[in-house]
């Protein structure tokens, strides 16, 4: 949930990666948004090494974790790497989900709004 009171809920990966089970490990977490496009991303305290189905090409909707960063990403539109419509992050990014609903309305996010992540 953003400070802004926008929430989103993810529906995450049935396979139960090795990323997605370290970050339900570690919830809740609190971070800052930050934009990059149509994407808002955040930094979460650790590391995971890319899996073998890790991708750059996202789909409207895709939650990510990008190890380059330690952050997590949800995209919602073309950022800066895209070629056309689709999102495309800057560096493969390990999936973790989806987005239930709308991730449109992520466009109201500003960079530096408070958020928290918990398990719902």
């Amino acid at each position: 949930m953003f400070e802004n009171g926008i929430r989103t809920m993810v529906d995450l990966r049935s396979d139960g990666t090795d990323t997605a089970r370290r970050m339900l490990e570690l919830l809740p977490i609190a971070s800052t948004a930050n934009t990059w496009g149509d994407e808002v991303y955040f930094s979460v305290p650790f590391h995971a090494d890319l899996e073998k189905d890790a991708r750059a090409e996202m789909e409207v909707g895709d939650v990510a974790f990008w190890p380059d960063g330690d952050a997590v990403a949800i995209f919602f539109g073309p950022t800066p790497s895209s070629i056309g419509k689709k999102p495309r992050a800057y560096s493969p990014c390990n999936i973790l989900g989806m987005v239930e609903g709308d991730p449109t309305v992520l466009r109201q996010v500003k960079p530096g709004i408070n958020l928290r992540v918990e398990r719902q």
